[in-house]
């Protein structure tokens, strides 16, 4: 089986935000992106037609988000996080720790590869963190060897929204 054929974790709302963007994609994007084609069809010469070349790039552009979309949709297996009552870290956690070194408190969310972003709070599942806090509980610390050193880490609470 190859890799894009493989199934893969997702949260519930991870899930509906695929949903929601391949939704937009169709019934906003690619409607407005006919639009244009139209519109620099209108203009006549196409081989000089800036506006019909961009378009026309960004139609299989968008063609091809939707595929992919349309792919992780299906092969998604999605975890309902509200339905786990676990008192250890399992995917899908919302994590407070206490950064020992830095003494201050970071909070993160497992979740799968495709739905991961720092910058909200959110660490893939395939993340040395997130490997390192699978399976532990609230009081268990935790050194977790990262690109730039070793953290450690002590798990203030875990919950399951």
């Amino acid at each position: 089986m190859a890799d894009n054929e493989k199934a893969f974790y997702i949260t519930k709302e991870g899930y509906e935000n695929l949903v929601k963007e391949l939704k937009r994609l169709k019934s906003v994007d690619r409607p407005a992106n006919i639009k244009a084609i139209e519109e620099a069809i209108a203009h006549g010469d196409l081989s000089e037609n800036a506006e019909y070349h961009s378009a026309k790039e960004k139609q299989s552009f968008l063609q091809g988000k939707i595929i992919e979309l349309e792919d992780k949709i299906a092969r998604a297996q999605v975890i309902d996080v509200s339905k786990i009552c676990e008192e250890k870290v399992v995917f899908g956690a919302k994590v407070k720790l206490l950064d020992l070194i830095a003494d201050r408190e970071v909070s993160y969310q497992i979740v799968g590869d495709t739905e991961s972003d720092i910058k909200a709070g959110k660490i893939s599942i395939g993340s040395p963190i997130a490997k390192a806090l699978i399976g532990k509980s609230a009081g268990d610390e935790v050194s977790i060897k990262v690109p730039n050193g070793v953290k450690e880490f002590e798990i203030l609470d875990i919950r399951y929204a």
